[in-house]
């Protein structure tokens, strides 16, 4: 066990008291890590204010040279960073590897943007009324940001809460989960290592009663918060004037056609309800099949189901890992066991085996079970039939969450008329809706969330235009 300090204006701090971090499969302390003081609060504030000053004219190269050294690191430690990731949340190894790894493309990403540049050129001689001008246009950031992540993926989704905004020149305050702050910690240990002003990042992991204190600042311009529904909307609505982007909640579809590989797609959905205990807002929770191959595709579903090993998250054979708490646990159970006596099928799993939960597929589940029409945020998925395309689309569209879908079929006209007609931020044609790739634009619609992630689109957030008009020049 260690004790692990966090980082304000330059200083590793222990601030009053300490947190316990639980690993979630046999409950044994990972770290102990040190607490902030509302000292210390408000000092990281106050630096990030003031170190705006400074961070939002540092040059292009100094900016790339520090994203460039952060990803090298994590690219040098992978190994460990994976165990770190596995040990405070109960994430399989190895789909923690897979998370440590996109960390280092997060950081390249980031560095890639910066050097190529997004500023405009545009002509305004485009009316005899307008004259010989020219507009030169820039991005320039808003000011500091307040991160807040969630536990699920502790050192990436904080990569890209830090990596745009060092990108653009804000400094940053990250709260990370209280179940898993040690990912932030430790991109903190490779921030201290760059020529970056020490008020560009700095680690609170403070309680969630104090991050809402952090959020009605108003030295914070801008909010980066990823979580439940609930908290991003109530966070969005404390201040009109502060820009919010607000990754939250699913309960993603995915259409598996007749003309599907449905190998494939059994073998992706497997994957995408399940690598991490189905808690990622991404993950696969309603499965529509259409009824010519229903039987069949859901029989090789269950049989790859039943193929997941789940267990110890440091045996780097196990598939599924166990929840994140007793609370989470109880509830899918419930959510369950209500739908069970409302009328579903168990087709396997069904059960809890603390501290896991069963990987499950439920069948004859009813729109308005919890089951389907929330986010379960477990290793469950739902399979149902439809008829026609049409009414298969329509029944993704039947929720108030829009993250991402997917559709398995083989007609790019079915492909197109998906992406024109599934209310999400991302429709994925011939895999489940999981994939994530860490340059693409990521975000929902309706109550999934508002704004977008992804390093280009994530740095438009952080930053507004601005335009410069040359004026009588010889164009």
């Amino acid at each position: 066990m260690q004790t692990r300090t966090f980082l304000v204006n330059g200083e590793w701090r222990t601030g009053k008291g300490l947190l316990q971090v639980k690993s979630p499969y046999d409950g044994t302390v990972v770290a102990e890590v040190g607490v902030p003081t509302e000292a210390d609060v408000e000092e990281a504030a106050r630096v990030a204010d003031e170190t705006f000053g400074e961070s939002r004219f540092l040059p292009v190269h100094a900016r790339a040279d520090a994203l460039d050294h952060i990803s090298r690191g994590l690219a040098q430690s992978i190994d460990d960073n994976a165990a770190l990731i596995a040990r405070e949340g109960g994430k399989p190894l190895k789909w923690a590897k897979v998370e440590a790894t996109r960390a280092v493309s997060t950081f390249r990403w980031a560095s890639e943007v910066l050097r190529h540049g997004a500023d405009e050129v545009m002509r305004l001689d485009t009316e005899a009324s307008l004259g010989s001008r020219l507009g030169i246009i820039r991005r320039f950031p808003f000011g500091p940001v307040l991160g807040i992540s969630p536990f699920n993926f502790p050192l990436n989704l904080v990569a890209h809460k830090v990596a745009p905004a060092l990108a653009v020149g804000a400094p940053i305050v990250v709260k990370p989960a209280a179940a898993t702050p040690l990912g932030a910690i430790r991109l903190a240990e490779l921030f201290a290592e760059t020529d970056l002003p020490k008020g560009m990042y700095q680690v609170l992991p403070v309680s969630s009663s104090v991050a809402d204190g952090m959020a009605r600042d108003a030295r914070y311009r801008k909010i980066s918060f990823t979580g439940s529904s609930e908290v991003g909307w109530y966070l969005k609505g404390l201040d009109p004037k502060k820009r919010v982007t607000l990754e939250l909640g699913g309960n993603a579809g995915v259409i598996v056609h007749s003309d599907a590989d449905l190998d494939l797609a059994a073998q992706r959905i497997a994957f995408g309800g399940y690598y991490q205990a189905g808690q990622s807002c991404i993950s696969v929770q309603r499965v529509l099949v259409q009824s010519e191959v229903y039987d069949d595709f859901t029989a090789r579903l269950v049989k790859q189901v039943e193929s997941l090993k789940y267990g110890d998250p440091m045996d780097p054979t196990v598939d599924v890992g166990p929840l994140i708490d007793a609370g989470s646990l109880e509830r899918i159970a419930t959510w369950v066991d209500e739908a069970v006596a409302q009328g579903a099928e168990v087709l396997t799993g069904g059960r809890r085996d603390d501290p896991f939960y069963a990987p499950t597929v439920l069948a004859r589940t009813s729109p308005e079970m919890k089951v389907r029409c929330e986010e379960i945020f477990g290793p469950v998925t739902t399979v149902s039939s439809y008829q026609t395309f049409e009414e298969a689309i329509a029944e993704v569209n039947n929720s108030r969450y829009g993250l991402q879908a997917g559709v398995f079929t083989r007609d790019i006209d079915r492909a197109f008329q998906a992406h024109r007609e599934i209310e999400v931020g991302g429709v994925i044609v011939n895999d489940q809706s999981a994939f994530r790739a860490d340059q693409m634009p990521y975000g929902g619609s309706k109550d999934s969330g508002f704004g977008r992630e992804g390093l280009r689109f994530a740095m438009e957030e952080m930053t507004e235009p601005r335009i410069m008009v040359l004026s009588h020049v010889p164009l």
